[in-house]
């Protein structure tokens, strides 16, 4: 068994032993291999070969087979089975050649064997020789690991499980026992290798909902609790020693010595008989077979007169009944030949050992049947065969090692036909532990100095940097950089906040001291690529854990599902969520702001009615037969007339609440109309100035993301700048979320090494949007006015205390949690650090508290537009004035002109009317003669008045 690579060279062997019998010939294996399949012309003999161990056995074998033939169940009418075997000689290779001229001559349909524990190699032998031909070979007795490999063995199968499958039981008495730490002990061998790594694929595999109780709290508190329920998910092999056989005990010794820095207390052990009284010795020696320490061990260990008191073993069922395994493994083999004999063309077998070239295509299937097959009730319990040809479903006996060496049955490990699995019973009571103990062990050994890593994160841990670890504070605690190489003048740190404070109330509620640390790289932590290589390592925070080099993290720590497969959490401590912090955008007031309370469109239909309402006023006064126009004709003045600008200026003065001096309308239908006018007019002014209120008064600047639902955040644009902090737990929140991946691509290039540098680059402009966890944006959104958080929460999730996966302060931390919760302590801690206004410093921040509850006062910016207009009046009556007095003195001068012309063009005109009177007289002269006193020679305008008069008279 220890020495099974010799079979590699025993196969070489066979293969020169085959051709020197002959293997060259081509010879096929069967004569009727032209027979057409669909005429069954099957057998009706069949020869089932047998190499067994005694005499005994022989005469099992062969009266089995005979009372198979008369039981229909297994061997139908017409049909025969006939027993030929022989006895295993010690000589592999005689065993080879007697296999080839024994049974291969007689055309065996299948191979039954058996070995004695003194012969190692030969079923080895039967197997390399029936499996070059693939005939089944049914092994009831052979349990080497080496046998599953199809690859050597292509046609072996066995009523017994391989040595390998014990790992199956361990694990479940791992879970009885509510153990979740162990050391693997094997031997350097194939045995111990394969149960090594079935061990480590059935922990892989193992359930996640098996609830368990954990009967004894660690540390000193809740002595006198309840058990509480636990959910076990896993089984940690905190470390694998390989054992060379055949060693001393000093080699062992120094092998073991690793051993006692080790947390866990519970070895599974497997190695051989010879073996076991050196390590054992060399165990004993370093007092790891105290109390407090636990062995499990394999079923060759249990025949050694050395393992210690208290240990656990396992003793398969039935394992040297070779009886029972024959009679099972020939009803196997019979009923597997009675369905392929219906099913299937059975060609004839191998008729000698020196014929090769066509493959026994008949051996292969009934390999095949032979592995579909299964028994409940079988002479060994349940038979029924895996993938590799290996019994599954084998039974066990848990045995204890009593006082005085006694070995003793404390359980069983069988197949339940109710629950339809495999199923553990212990007697717990009948245990006898290491020691003499009725209790059963811890299994670990605990830790009561922890190392603990926190990370500087507002507002729940606070690092101020010191000269000296004596500066710090009485609620503070030293904390230096971890595992950081120190200068001459190391960098000295204090840390306080709300993490510190809890952690300084586990350490009194468990009783346990530590040594606090900041994170080396300042981060949490996340998995990388490690060189290049498709190896992935965790850095920051959890890497410290996963490689255990530290115990403890005490941080605002997030649990998601990537980090829960590699650490263990607490119960939260604080539930929060995913939040988005913007900078406030305040709204700049524009030019024409006073014209916000109403619409374009409003303004236009009130600048309307405004003329359309003056000039029906106008129409109504001038046509009403008691207005003012119709009054001022009648009395000889128009000084009061309701003229059209006159009906302007009042429509005006009603809309604008000023007083109207004159111009007003005169008739009862005008003035009607003047009244509703000023109805419309309050209710314009009045809706006017509550709009303005609400826009100027109470105007707040809102956010520029309505969350993380915001289309500008699903679909980003290059002007659009957001992200978080890389290897963060919300960092890995985008990554998983398929419908965020747009948003996790463009994060992915821009995100910050910190918090704090995402803050800063917020409150300086440079980032639009910081997407962080809400407990901290909240903080600092609380704390700086110009901060506001945008969108309701996502991801929600939680804080909690970060461990070793398997680490034996995981649930009393998770009950302190809890405790502390009850108490009102955690409360205290929100309280204190999170929103304690104790913490605002700044006057700006203290009224940020307020400034969403009083109202806006209005300044400058806020009504500018209004000092804009009153500006722009004065500016349009200087320009209109400008105007007016240019049209006046435009207008004098073209009086002046006109009066120039009037008086020229009079002159001109009694010029003409002088000329013609002139030339009238002339001619009355020359027919009448001159008047007495005409003075011939003179102008008309010379002569004298007298004259002139007399003239005009004459004329």
């Amino acid at each position: 068994m220890r020495r099974f690579s010799v079979i590699n060279c025993l196969l070489i062997f066979w293969l020169f032993l085959l051709l020197y019998i002959g293997v060259a010939s081509e010879t096929n294996l069967f004569h009727n291999n032209h027979h057409n399949n669909s005429n069954f012309s099957n057998p009706d003999v069949y020869q089932i070969g047998g190499v067994l161990s005694s005499e005994e056995s022989l005469a099992n074998f062969t009266s089995i087979i005979q009372l198979l033939n008369f039981d229909q169940q297994y061997v139908p009418r017409g049909k025969t089975l006939v027993a030929t075997s022989i006895k295993m000689e010690t000589n592999p290779i005689r065993t080879a050649i007697r296999v080839c001229d024994g049974l291969i001559k007689q055309q065996v349909y299948a191979v039954v064997v058996s070995h004695s524990p003194k012969v190692d190699l030969s079923p080895a032998a039967v197997s390399y020789t029936s499996g070059f031909y693939h005939i089944p070979v049914i092994g009831i007795s052979s349990r080497d690991s080496a046998f599953s490999d199809k690859n050597i063995h292509v046609s072996f199968l066995r009523t017994v499980p391989p040595y390998s499958h014990q790992a199956d039981v361990w694990v479940e008495m791992l879970k009885h026992f509510h153990y979740e730490k162990v050391i693997f002990l094997h031997s350097s061998d194939t045995d111990g290798r394969s149960i090594l790594g079935r061990f480590q694929t059935n922990a892989q595999n193992l359930e996640d909902d098996i609830e368990i109780k954990v009967h004894k709290p660690i540390g000193n508190f809740r002595k006198n609790s309840e058990p509480y329920m636990k959910i076990l998910n896993y089984l940690q092999i905190e470390m694998v020693i390989e054992l060379e056989p055949g060693s001393r005990s000093d080699n062992y010794k120094a092998k073991l010595t690793e051993l006692r820095n080790a947390q866990a207390r519970v070895y599974l052990l497997y190695a051989s008989n010879e073996d076991a009284h050196e390590i054992f010795d060399a165990a004993s020696s370093l007092s790891l077979t105290d109390p407090g320490h636990v062995w499990f061990l394999t079923e060759q260990l249990l025949e050694s007169p050395f393992i210690p008191q208290g240990s656990i073993g396992l003793k398969l069922v039935n394992a040297g009944n070779e009886t029972a395994h024959i009679m099972d493994s020939l009803r196997v083999l019979a009923v597997s030949l009675k369905e392929m004999d219906k099913n299937e063309a059975i060609h004839e077998a191998p008729r000698e050992c020196n014929t090769s070239g066509t493959t026994w295509e008949t051996g292969k299937m009934l390999f095949e049947y032979i592995k579909k097959q299964e028994f409940l009730n079988g002479e060994t319990g349940k038979v029924a065969f895996d993938e590799s040809g290996d019994r599954m479903n084998a039974e066990y006996h848990v045995m204890n090692v009593h006082p005085g060496g006694k070995v003793a049955r404390v359980g069983q490990y069988f197949y339940s036909s109710g629950k339809k699995q495999m199923d553990l019973k212990i007697n717990d009571s009948a245990i006898v532990w290491p020691g003499g103990a009725h209790s059963k062990p811890v299994g670990f050994m605990i830790p009561t100095h922890l190392q603990v890593l926190t990370i500087e994160e507002t507002p729940f841990v606070f690092v101020r940097r010191v000269e000296s670890y004596t500066d710090c504070r009485s609620d503070e605690e030293p904390c230096p950089h971890f595992n950081t190489t120190e200068t001459d003048y190391p960098v000295m740190y204090c840390c306080r906040g709300y993490c510190i404070d809890l952690l300084k109330q586990l350490k009194l509620k468990m009783n346990f001291t530590a040594s606090l640390a900041l994170s080396p790289d300042g981060q949490f932590g996340s998995c990388v690529q490690k060189n290049d290589t498709a190896k992935k390592e965790w850095t920051g925070l959890i890497g410290e854990l996963v490689t255990e080099r530290a115990d403890m993290i005490v941080a605002p720590l997030t649990i998601n599902p990537e980090r829960a497969q590699v650490i263990e959490f607490s119960k939260p401590f604080k539930y929060q969520g995913i939040t988005i912090l913007v900078k406030r955008k305040e709204k700049k007031p524009t030019f024409g702001s006073f014209l916000q309370p109403f619409r374009g469109s409003l303004w236009i239909l009130v600048m309307v009615s405004v003329h359309v309402v003056a000039l029906a006023l106008y129409l109504l006064d001038r046509f009403s037969p008691f207005g003012r126009y119709r009054l001022a004709n009648m009395e000889g003045t128009e000084e009061d007339a309701l003229n059209l600008s006159s009906a302007i200026w009042f429509a005006w003065g009603v809309l604008l609440n000023s007083g109207i001096g004159e111009g007003t309308p005169r008739s009862f239908a005008a003035r009607v109309l003047g009244i509703v006018w000023a109805g419309f007019a309050m209710i314009i002014v009045a809706s006017y100035t509550a709009n303005l209120a609400a826009f100027l008064v109470l105007d707040r600047p809102k956010t520029i993301f309505s969350g993380i639902h915001d289309n500008r955040l699903r679909n980003p644009a290059d002007n659009i700048n957001y992200s978080t902090v890389k290897g963060s737990a919300v960092d890995m929140y985008f990554r998983r979320q398929v419908e965020l991946s747009n948003m996790y691509r463009v994060m992915e290039r821009r995100n910050y090494d910190t918090a704090q540098e995402a803050i800063d680059a917020v409150k300086a402009s440079t980032l639009d949007a910081f997407i962080w966890d809400s407990s901290r944006l909240q903080y600092e959104a609380a704390q700086n006015c110009d901060l506001m958080t945008s969108g309701e929460l996502f991801g929600r999730s939680g804080y909690a205390i970060g461990l070793q996966k398997g680490s034996p302060w995981a649930n009393d931390v998770t009950l302190a949690i809890l405790e502390l919760s009850e108490s009102g302590f955690m409360e205290e801690l929100d309280k204190k650090w999170i929103i304690n206004p104790e913490l605002i410093t700044s006057e700006r921040s203290k009224i940020c508290q307020t400034e969403e509850k009083i109202p806006t006062t209005l300044g400058l910016e806020n009504m500018h537009d209004a000092f804009y207009l009153i500006a722009a009046g004065i500016l349009g009556g200087l320009v209109l004035i400008l105007i007016e007095i240019f049209y006046k003195k435009h207008q004098l001068k073209r009086q002046r002109q006109l009066e120039i012309a009037r008086h020229a063009a009079e002159k001109w005109r009694n010029t003409c009317r002088q000329r013609k009177l002139d030339r009238s007289l002339e001619r009355r002269f020359k027919e009448n003669g001159p008047p007495p006193f005409w003075t011939p020679g003179l102008d008309v305008r010379q002569r004298s008045p007298i004259a002139s008069k007399a003239n005009t008279i004459f004329v």
